[in-house]
C-alpha cells in the first residue's frame, strides 16, 4: 500500500464519508487511491468553497469536516476557509498536497510553505516527512480538531510521501502529552457561581457558538427555567438554541435587538456560555454589562478575561459544567424583572425601508421564519442580509442556523449550504445571499447541479454592497465609495445557464408564494428578492 492509500484508509477508519476538494498534480496519488474507497468526493468549483462546504458539513452534523487541495495556489485558496473555521471553532481537517520532499525549499513549480502560512490560524498542522507517520498523524489531527476548543488542523503531504509503498501500522495509539483539554470545572469556582446565582435578582444567560458545539441546548433551557433567567445569543449562538423559545430575547451586539441589549445592560449577573465576547457582540470594552458580575464559562482558558473583566472564570466543557450547575440548589421561583422584559419586547425593530424602490427585507425574513419547520437548515452569506436573518429569523431546533461569525467571510453561503445538504439529505437547506456575495460563489451552482442537491437560494439584490454602504452612511456622512453594483448581471440568465429554476419577487404580495417555493423539498430554486437599497440594519434616525 502506498502513502495515499494509507491516508484514505485512516480517513475511512475515522468515519469520513464525504471529502470536498479540487484535484491537481500534487494530489494525483490521493485521487487515484480514492477510486478504491467508498468515501464520496464532492468536486467544488474552487478550493475556498471546498473548505466552506466542509464547515457547513461539520456545523450541521457535529462531525469533523474534511477538505483537500493540491499544492501552491490550491493550498493557499484553502486559507480563507481554514481561517473561518478557526475563528468559529469548527472542527476541520484540511489536507494539502506538497511538492516532493527533496524539492521543498527550492521554489519549484507550485511550491508554497502552507504549514508556515496557516500556523497562526490552525490548532495544529503537520508536514509529513515519513510515510510511516501517516496513520498516527491523521488520527491525531482528527482528535485535536474535535476536542477541547474545536478547530482546523492542516496536514501537508509531499507527493513522494503519497507514493511511498510500505507496510503501515493502523493500530497506533494517540499520546499527546502536551495537549490535555480541561473538561472538569474547578469546584471552588463552581461554589462561587452557586452563591452568585443565589444572590442575583436579574440573572441573564449569554449563549455563544460553543453551546452548539457542545450540544447543550436542552440544558441551557432547563437552567433558564430553573433560575428564571432569560437568555440572549451572539451571532453564532443563534444556531445553538431555538431562538423562538419564550425565554430568548434575541441577538446582542451592535446589530442586535433592543430587548437583548437592554437586558445585558440591566442584568446584575451575566453567565457567558461558550462565547468569545468579541467586539461586535459587546461593543466598547467598558460598555458591556456594566451593572453585572460576569461569569465566563469556556473550555479555552485563553478566551476568559481576554476582552472583558470576569468576576468568576470557569474553564471546562460546557456539557460537563452545565450538568453540575443543574444539580445545584439554585432554583428561583420569583422573576423580578419580568415587567421590564415585557416592556422591552414591545419595541418594534425596523429596517428603514421605504419600499418605494424595493422590498423590506424584514418582511422576507419573517415570512421565511414563519414558514420554516424543524426540518429546515438556514445558511447565510455575510452582510446586511446575514444580520437581518440574525435579527428576524427565529430558529426552532439546534443547529438550524449556520453563518460565518468571527471572520465574516463573503462567499460562505452556497458552499456551506452544499456541505449541509450533503450531510442532511432528509432536510431542506435554504441559503440567503446578497448580490455581492453571490457573485463571489455563483460558480458553485455547478456543484449543486452536479450533485443534484435540493437547495433553496434566496438572493437579496439591492444593487449594493449593502453593509459597507450602510457603514459609509453612518460614519462617512453618506459619502459613498465603491459600493454601488451598477453592472449586476441578469441573475435569471445565470440561473438558466446552470439549469436552476428562477423566480423574481418585486412586490410584497409575492413574498409568501416565493418563500413556499424556497421551502419546498426536492426542489432547486433561486428566488431573487428586489430589496430596497435604502434598507439598513440600523436605520438612520432623523437629525443624525
Amino acid at each position: 500500500m502506498n502513502g495515499a492509500g494509507a491516508l484514505i484508509k485512516v480517513l475511512e477508519n475515522e468515519g469520513v464519508q464525504v471529502i470536498f476538494g479540487y484535484p491537481g498534480g500534487a494530489v494525483l496519488p490521493l485521487y487515484d487511491a480514492l477510486l478504491c474507497s467508498d468515501i464520496k468526493h464532492v468536486l467544488t468549483r474552487t478550493e475556498q468553497s471546498a473548505a466552506h462546504a466542509a464547515c457547513g458539513y461539520s456545523r450541521s452534523t457535529d462531525k469533523v469536516g474534511v477538505c483537500w487541495a493540491t499544492s501552491g495556489p490550491g493550498a493557499t485558496n484553502l486559507i480563507t476557509g481554514i481561517a473561518n473555521a478557526y475563528l468559529d471553532s469548527t472542527p476541520l481537517v484540511a489536507i494539502t498536497g506538497q511538492v516532493a520532499t527533496e524539492l521543498i525549499g527550492h521554489d519549484v513549480f507550485q511550491e508554497v510553505d502552507i504549514v508556515g502560512a496557516t500556523t497562526p490560524f490552525t490548532k495544529h498542522n503537520y508536514l509529513v516527512k515519513d510515510a510511516a507517520d501517516i496513520p498516527r498523524i491523521v488520527k491525531e489531527a482528527f482528535y485535536i480538531a474535535n476536542t477541547g476548543r474545536k478547530g482546523p488542523v492542516l496536514i501537508d503531504v509531499p507527493k513522494d510521501i503519497q507514493e511511498k509503498v510500505r507496510n503501515y501500522d493502523f493500530d497506533v495509539e494517540i499520546a499527546l502529552r502536551s495537549y490535555k483539554p480541561n473538561m472538569e470545572p474547578n469546584f471552588r469556582q463552581m461554589a462561587k457561581l452557586e452563591e452568585a446565582i443565589k444572590d442575583s435578582k436579574r440573572p441573564l444567560l449569554c449563549v455563544g457558538g460553543g453551546c452548539m458545539l457542545s450540544r447543550v441546548s436542552d440544558k441551557i433551557i432547563e437552567l433558564s427555567n430553573k433560575i428564571n433567567a432569560p437568555f440572549v445569543t451572539t451571532m453564532l449562538g443563534i444556531g445553538a438554541v431555538p431562538t423562538d423559545h419564550e425565554n430568548c430575547l434575541g441577538m446582542i451586539g451592535q446589530s442586535g435587538l433592543k430587548a437583548a441589549n437592554d437586558a445585558v445592560e440591566s442584568a446584575d449577573l451575566v453567565v457567558v456560555l461558550g462565547a468569545r465576547l468579541g467586539d461586535r457582540a459587546t461593543g466598547k470594552h467598558n460598555s458591556f454589562a456594566r451593572k453585572a458580575k460576569i461569569v465566563h464559562i469556556d473550555i479555552d482558558p485563553a478566551e476568559i478575561g481576554k476582552n472583558h473583566n470576569t468576576y468568576i472564570p470557569i474553564v471546562g466543557d460546557l456539557d460537563v459544567t452545565l450538568t453540575k450547575i443543574l444539580k445545584m440548589d439554585i432554583e428561583v421561583k420569583s422573576n423580578e424583572w419580568a415587567a421590564d422584559i415585557a416592556e422591552w419586547r414591545k419595541y418594534v425593530e425596523t429596517t428603514g425601508a421605504c419600499c418605494e424602490n424595493g422590498l423590506d427585507p424584514k418582511d422576507v425574513i419573517e415570512a421565511l421564519s414563519d414558514g420554516a419547520d424543524d426540518n429546515v437548515i438556514l445558511t447565510t452569506d455575510v452582510g446586511q442580509h446575514q444580520v437581518w436573518a440574525g435579527r428576524f429569523y427565529r430558529t426552532k431546533t439546534r443547529g438550524s442556523f449556520i453563518t460565518s461569525g468571527g471572520l465574516g467571510t463573503m462567499a460562505f453561503s452556497l458552499p456551506s449550504a452544499i456541505g449541509a445538504a450533503m450531510a442532511n439529505p432528509d432536510k431542506r437547506i435554504v441559503t440567503i445571499v446578497g448580490d455581492g456575495g453571490f457573485q463571489m460563489c455563483l460558480n458553485e451552482l455547478g456543484t449543486i447541479k452536479q450533485e443534484e442537491l435540493k437547495i433553496g437560494i434566496a438572493l437579496f439584490n439591492n444593487n449594493r454592497l449593502g453593509m459597507v454602504r450602510e457603514l459609509q452612511e453612518h460614519f462617512c456622512g453618506a459619502r459613498y465609495s465603491s459600493v454601488h453594483l451598477e453592472s449586476n448581471p441578469d441573475f435569471s440568465k445565470i440561473a438558466e445557464a446552470y439549469g436552476v429554476e428562477y423566480i423574481l419577487v418585486d412586490k410584497k404580495d409575492q413574498i409568501d408564494a416565493a418563500v413556499k417555493m424556497l421551502l419546498t423539498p426536492d426542489k432547486i430554486v433561486m428566488v431573487e428578492f428586489d430589496i430596497d437599497p435604502n434598507a439598513n440594519v440600523k436605520p438612520v434616525k432623523a437629525g443624525e
